[in-house]
């Protein structure tokens, strides 16, 4: 039996608070199903949501209870590495309130999405674009027998329960594309003057092979985050060794131009960092990220306010690394300092860890408000935490074999939105399965817990003297059965 917990005698080292993930098989044929995991410091499960359809990346935890959980459809409209499809919003008692699917002929969720404080959700896309529109914005080649090329859509969803969306606020790559091949074709123009457009003549464009056989990804965004305070977006290419930042604060029109938003530059990219040779402002010596997963900004209040840290997977041979860098902002928050000649900065990092870890896909890693950095290696299906100074001071592996975790998040034990000091859900006396019921169900719990099978909880104090114990059992009982009369 699973069940939300209390923790009592924790290492003052490590942050106070539960771990939220989700493995799954590797690959798109391992979307069969799932479950996501609420674990605490002890390494007790919490509580469990069991899933139809496996992990397309992470969970996310919202201040009712309730998960934001991406997945994998059953027959996705475009394949590759990442691929999800499908966007659920489950209730803490695993029931389903709301649930999309955003694969078809035109677009294809793909690993993460990002719940908003005004309740939507961000959700990253692949853009189905075909040889000719390819070509006639100035593309020179294809690399893969689709001959397709599959560019880059963030959609912001507004959830229509129970499995409806309008997409309020949009943004293309397409519409913020530069090319030097073709005088004729729009986006004409010298590369290394433009960084805040993409080369459309700058990487491959998919392959024959990988997960779910040939495909014409482009970019393969790998992670999604927000900054309320900006208004701004981040965002992570695998392929082509960069994040990028775009102004949110825009409508869809002005997303779709040069122009707009409270940093004046519409859609186009504010930042990005990582690879200056992607627009001609470096060589292979100044580039700083391989392959790299899980961008996101540090939290206000937290030790590092205002960066950004991310999952480099390559950061040498067999070896990834934390980074944590600090963009360099202008004064008034809006825009991001470069020169004329020089790619954009740091040159140096914040802050930096290392060491016998790598994973060659997904992974991530979170500051915690202690100062405490997760990180998750999705190839070994690992989550541990580190202080400032690199000292592991918790880690936790998942049993199994081709299993992964793509990222995960720990979240402080208050974070529940609940009406007690506890910082549980919202709960009821007696209610301690949370099906909004007093019944026998919940009479074992309490049963288990009076033994000691498992930690005492709020909702099993029945006659709220601070403990659980056998007159908590009877007094249960006596309510079943009077409800049973």
């Amino acid at each position: 039996m699973l069940m939300l917990v209390l923790k009592t005698d924790l290492n003052a080292q490590v942050f106070d608070g539960y771990t939220l993930f989700s493995p799954t098989g590797g690959g798109p044929s391992g979307a069969t199903g799932g479950t996501s995991y609420l674990y605490d410091n002890d390494y007790n499960i919490i509580h469990t949501w069991i899933h139809s359809r496996g992990a397309a990346s992470m969970p996310y935890l919202l201040p009712d209870s309730s998960i934001i959980y991406p997945f994998r459809v059953e027959s996705p409209t475009m394949s590759a590495g990442g691929v999800g499809g499908g966007v659920a919003h489950i209730a803490w008692d695993g029931t389903i309130l709301w649930e999309y699917i955003i694969s078809n002929q035109t677009y294809q969720h793909h690993h993460d999405v990002q719940p908003l404080p005004n309740g939507n959700i961000l959700v990253i896309a692949w853009e189905k674009k075909t040889a000719t529109e390819a070509y006639s914005m100035g593309r020179a080649s294809l690399d893969n027998p689709l001959n397709e090329m599959w560019s880059t859509a963030i959609l912001e969803l507004e959830m229509t329960p129970p499995n409806g969306a309008n997409i309020v606020w949009e943004w293309h790559l397409w519409d913020h594309l530069v090319q030097d091949s073709d005088q004729s074709l729009p986006g004409y123009g010298t590369v290394s003057t433009h960084p805040e457009l993409m080369d459309i003549n700058y990487g491959e464009v998919g392959g024959g092979g990988g997960p779910g056989g040939s495909n014409a990804d482009w970019m393969h965004i790998n992670a999604i985050d927000y900054n309320p305070s900006l208004d701004q977006i981040v965002i992570s290419s695998r392929h082509q060794n960069e994040i990028y930042i775009i102004d949110h604060s825009t409508t869809a029109a002005e997303a779709a131009g040069h122009t707009g938003g409270n940093s004046g530059k519409g859609g186009d990219f504010l930042y990005r960092w990582g690879n200056p040779s992607a627009y001609d402002r470096g060589s292979n010596s100044s580039q700083r990220l391989d392959s790299q997963h899980g961008v996101n900004w540090i939290k206000e209040g937290y030790p590092g306010e205002g960066n950004l840290i991310l999952f480099n997977n390559n950061y040498g041979n067999l070896t990834s690394a934390v980074f944590e860098i600090s963009p360099p902002l202008n004064s008034d928050s809006t825009n991001y300092i470069i020169n004329e000649t020089e790619p954009f900065g740091p040159n140096d990092l914040e802050w930096m860890h290392t060491g016998d870890f790598h994973s060659n896909v997904q992974s991530g890693a979170f500051r915690l408000s202690n100062g405490n950095t997760l990180i998750s290696v999705a190839d070994d299906a690992t989550i541990f935490e580190v202080d400032s100074l690199g000292n592991t001071v918790w880690d936790y592996e998942y049993p199994g074999a081709n299993i992964m975790i793509a990222r995960s998040q720990k979240y402080s034990i208050d974070f529940f939105g609940g009406s007690d000091s506890t910082g549980f859900p919202d709960y009821i006396i007696g209610d301690v399965n949370f099906d909004s019921s007093n019944d026998v169900f919940d009479l074992i719990y309490v049963v288990d817990m009076h033994y000691g099978f498992y930690l005492k909880t709020p909702p099993a104090d029945i006659n709220e003297d601070s403990e659980v114990n056998f007159q908590d059992v009877m007094a249960l009982i006596y309510q079943v059965m009077n409800y049973l009369r």
